[in-house]
């Protein structure tokens, strides 16, 4: 594609471009792209240690082509200063550090440097002021309408290379506006800082998605392209560590750049928080009622679980101060006995019983536990953890109906009259679609009072989304890595529960989890069609927008869900605890939020 535009512009070695605008062109990728271009006049508006960045003298005041562009190569930043306005010659070339992200185009090889006058003012484009606003729901034309799409990677923007419409998709605004110094009014964070302290932020613009501690929650196939992350300051000083969701930030100037998998704004100086965000949450509003009439049920991915973990103690403080004891709860990434020390322990009754004793230590609550060992090193997580899902549960309140206990590799089978074949017992656990993943545990429980109908539940943890592709990146739809993987697990386990629906109709059935993946991809939605489980959620009437117990990039996100037969939805209660994802890196517990909910098992 570049070389064909190339050959119709009929450039070659030595060619002239009269504008920064026609270096950009109105595509992805330069029409110039290894071509040497002379007499390139522009205003400097920052520099940096490696480069310094360009704004156009004769503007094309069009809002597909950027009038940005970075000059690399450190030895040509002693000859200008910000404010110059210079003409030079360079070598313009598409670069990235990864096949899997977008290119930025540059000029390197600076030479024939002439500063044409110094002192001259400029001011910031204002986002959504001065350029149209981010666009709220698409990424790029090359998605067909769902970012989330499958099959993943099936097009490649520096292949395609479209032409620019920032107006309708993410990628393609902030693309038009690469190398331009702007400013974003009113930020607020939308996430945690990673360790390079780059954090993810909205401004002033119109949001789609937004919660009440002012992050972007993923909504149906909108990933909030409207977000733009705020990357090293140019200046070499650092932006807080300690940054939340929520936090409000200010104005920030600073220039549109791409780097590392994603669009980002390196701003001037470092970011500080003007206003923090409370990061309490309240403890559920409701709790169990000690019978078959109020039977409270909390989901928590605890996050490498051991006995020598140093949040262990906060764990049990969520569990007693803010899920108030539930009667049962499914737990994932429990770690055996050693933690991530490889030495073919696989038991975690030690974990368990550290969990159980710091509760009844803190309130006076018994707990018991239930999982099943794995085949050490076979389910996936950190080599010689053996995580796994485990139920902890109060036998005051609820109790396993007498069965037998399956191990690692046997298969529970629904029997005659809705009973398990193993109590617990794993789902089909040698299939090849729980390679280096855990495996579904289900058990057939009983109140302890009010009465002895039986309840199934499903505990599951499905594999990882580890290698994925960024939202930002060059295949499209992004690459969700697994998706395939975690599909073919959601029809195993969803199979198996339409089996105890078809043996009793009317049988009660929770599964819950670490699903890794969201309501509107295909894994959740074949669960759903095929296991006849409704969604928490809507059967809680959740807004929308509080549906989240993950914080990833842009996103608030749900990765972590509760699933019920039609006929618990009368009267249930549900809530996501925002236990982690409002708090900073540092004060996180896990990396996972918790829920609960409350259902009438009678």
């Amino acid at each position: 594609m570049k070389s064909f535009a190339a050959s119709l512009l009929g450039l070659a070695v030595g060619a002239s471009a009269e504008t920064i605008a026609q270096i950009n062109g109105k595509n992805f990728l330069s029409p110039y792209d290894g071509l040497n271009v002379a007499n390139v006049t522009g205003l400097v508006t920052a520099k940096s240690s490696s480069g310094f960045w360009l704004r156009s003298t004769v503007p094309v005041n069009k809002v597909t082509v950027s009038e940005g562009l970075y000059v690399y190569g450190s030895s040509a930043t002693s000859k200008v200063a910000v404010g110059d306005v210079i003409m030079l010659d360079g070598l313009v070339k598409e670069y990235r550090s990864s096949t899997d992200y977008l290119y930025l185009t540059e000029l390197t090889s600076p030479t024939n440097i002439v500063v044409e006058s110094s002192g001259s003012s400029f001011e910031p484009l204002v986002i959504g002021v001065d350029t149209p606003s981010p666009p709220r729901k698409q990424y790029s034309k090359l998605d067909d309408g769902d970012v989330f799409g499958v099959p993943n990677g099936a097009l490649r923007v520096a292949v395609e290379n479209p032409v620019l419409q920032p107006k309708t998709y993410g990628l393609d605004f902030w693309e038009s506006l690469v190398g331009e110094l702007v400013t974003i009014r009113d930020a607020y964070a939308v996430s945690r800082p990673n360790t390079y302290g780059d954090v993810w932020v909205r401004g002033d613009w119109k949001v789609s998605g937004l919660n009440k501690q002012g992050g972007l929650t993923m909504l149906d196939n909108d990933a909030n392209p409207e977000a733009i992350t705020i990357g090293s300051p140019i200046d070499g000083s650092s932006n807080p560590s300690d940054t939340k969701l929520g936090d409000y930030l200010g104005d920030i100037t600073g220039i549109v750049y791409y780097a590392f998998g994603f669009y980002r704004i390196l701003p001037l100086t470092a970011t500080a928080v003007v206003e923090a965000s409370s990061a309490e949450f309240p403890a559920v509003a409701f709790s169990s009622k000690g019978t078959c009439k109020g039977i409270s049920v909390a989901d928590y991915n605890t996050e490498n679980l051991n006995p020598a973990s140093a949040h262990l103690p906060l764990v049990v403080e969520h569990i007693v101060n803010k899920l108030l004891t539930p009667d049962l709860i499914f737990l994932q990434e429990v770690q055996d006995n050693s933690g991530a020390t490889n030495n073919g322990v696989v038991s975690a009754n030690q974990t368990l019983a550290a969990l159980a004793d710091g509760i009844e230590a803190t309130s006076g609550v018994v707990y018991d536990w239930v999982d099943i060992d794995p085949v050490n090193n076979k389910d996936g997580g950190q080599t010689g953890g053996n995580i796994r899902v485990a139920y902890l549960y109060r036998p005051d309140r609820v109790q396993l109906v007498d069965g037998t206990p399956g191990n690692a590799t046997q298969a529970n089978e629904v029997l005659a009259g809705a009973e398990l074949k193993y109590n617990p017992g794993l789902i089909d656990p040698t299939n090849s679609c729980w390679e280096a993943s855990r495996k579904p545990l289900v058990a057939k429980w009983k109140p302890v009072k009010g009465s002895d109908t039986p309840f199934f539940t499903v505990n599951v943890h499905f594999g990882s989304k580890g290698g994925s592709s960024s939202l930002h990146g060059d295949p499209r739809p992004p690459v969700n890595k697994g998706v395939e993987k975690r599909t073919l697990q959601a029809e195993t386990t969803a199979a198996f529960i339409a089996q105890i629906l078809a043996a009793d109709r009317k049988a009660h059935v929770i599964a819950a989890g670490d699903f890794n993946e969201f309501v509107q991809v295909e894994p959740i939605q074949t669960f759903i069609s095929t296991s006849g489980l409704v969604d928490m959620d809507d059967a809680a009437k959740i807004s929308e927008a509080e549906r989240y117990t993950y914080l990833y990039d842009m996103n608030c996100q749900a990765l972590d869900h509760m699933f019920i037969s039609k006929n618990l939805r009368t009267g249930v209660k549900y809530e996501h605890m925002h236990l982690n994802t409002w708090q900073t890196d540092a004060d996180q517990v896990s990396d996972h939020d918790p829920s609960v909910a409350l259902f009438n098992l009678c």
